[in-house]
């Protein structure tokens, strides 16, 4: 049964504090948690700080184009169903470039993995405003204070109806664990977003100002995480500063279940040996 150890690859080059660790720290430890072995497991990522996860994570790893990091994981899950399957990439990635990308992921619900690695800020390009900074952060691209309205990762989630939402903390890998675990057993696209300050460039969203201002739904006896409606309220009278499991449809079949014609085995298993006969009807089309 696979470990930690097997998990951990040479020393990740982020920034001393920044919050990628302890996602790193949390999906590793998810993997380990469900007994599932390295090879077993593929992260795609997109550029920018978080696009190093898929080289320090441990498993397979590809990294992908700027915001294509979905495309490209839902291609890999559908041709080895067998495989645990992350997507993962930074606001910027993500809620930028990558947005077309996210709200067809959650439309079409095959069943990987995405994790957000969200800081309000382009990190890797040295603290320019992303696409969920607040209004008013001052960065190198807004000296003044961005006027524009940032991006709700959460109530835009809940609104396309994505099956699965959940947002953590990397200052509590605890519970980030947790999440990671729910999802990769949830069957269908499954969406956590995650806090991960960046230590360098956000002197605002820091460790500080979520520990004290995070609400845990987990802890709430009285929320209950299937229901739709009461998630998009909740979600926003906390000014989307929630943690824990947001919303869950249990029901709601992945597309590969409902795709006609997808195989029970795995793409990658079939025999895929050109035949003659087949050979020589794709060499006369050339004639």
């Amino acid at each position: 049964m696979a470990t930690m150890v097997d998990y951990q690859t040479e020393r990740a080059t982020w920034c001393p504090g920044c919050g990628d660790f302890g996602v790193l720290n949390a999906m590793q430890k998810a993997c380990v948690n469900l007994g599932l072995e390295p090879e077993q497991v593929v992260v795609v990522s997109g550029i920018g700080c978080s696009g190093k996860m898929s080289q320090h994570f441990g498993g397979y790893g590809l990294h992908s184009l700027h915001g294509r990091s979905l495309p490209t994981a839902q291609a890999v899950k559908l041709a080895n169903k067998d495989l645990v399957v992350f997507a993962a990439g930074g606001d910027g990635d993500g809620f930028g470039i990558g947005m077309g990308h996210f709200i067809h992921a959650m439309r079409r619900n095959v069943d990987i993995t995405y994790i957000v690695m969200d800081n309000h800020i382009y990190g890797l390009t040295t603290g320019q405003a992303s696409p969920t900074s607040d209004v008013g952060s001052k960065t190198k691209t807004s000296p003044q204070g961005t006027v524009e309205q940032p991006i709700l990762p959460l109530q835009l989630a809940l609104a396309q109806n994505c099956g699965f939402v959940a947002q953590g903390f990397s200052g509590n890998v605890k519970q980030l664990v947790t999440l990671i675990e729910k999802a990769i057993r949830h069957k269908g696209f499954s969406f956590v977003n995650v806090f991960s300050p960046c230590v360098t460039f956000n002197k605002v969203n820091t460790y500080e100002f979520y520990k004290a201002n995070l609400v845990d739904l987990d802890q709430d006896p009285n929320y209950d995480p299937h229901d739709r409606v009461a998630a998009l309220r909740r979600v926003a009278e906390a000014n989307n500063l929630v943690t824990g499991l947001v919303y869950e449809d249990p029901n709601r079949p992945s597309f590969e279940a409902e795709l006609p014609g997808y195989p029970d085995e795995a793409i990658v298993h079939r025999d895929w040996t050109l035949r003659q006969e087949d050979y020589e009807t794709i060499l006369a089309t050339f004639r």
